[in-house]
């Protein structure tokens, strides 16, 4: 996937965390594809941990794990936040 594929997926995977846990902090839309990015890291990670297998394109389950990746960050934002 190109750097514009995973920006749009991240865009949409942390959009969809925003969704999950809203929240009154006015965040851009730089934010939320950063926040769903670095997302899709973590829930790569998180899976491939799991023994899930490997993230390796754009599908179903890569996007659930992206979105469960941004709604722990977003949690863990939040909370380091105060």
């Amino acid at each position: 996937m190109g750097i514009l594929s995973w920006i749009i997926f991240g865009l949409i995977a942390g959009a969809l965390a925003k969704m999950i846990l809203p929240g009154k902090e006015p965040q851009g839309c730089v934010i939320t594809v950063i926040l769903g990015v670095l997302g899709s890291v973590v829930g790569g990670y998180i899976g491939t941990q799991l023994g899930w297998g490997k993230v390796t394109g754009f599908d179903l389950r890569s996007f659930g794990l992206a979105v469960i990746g941004a709604v722990v960050l977003l949690g863990i934002l939040r909370a380091v936040k105060g």
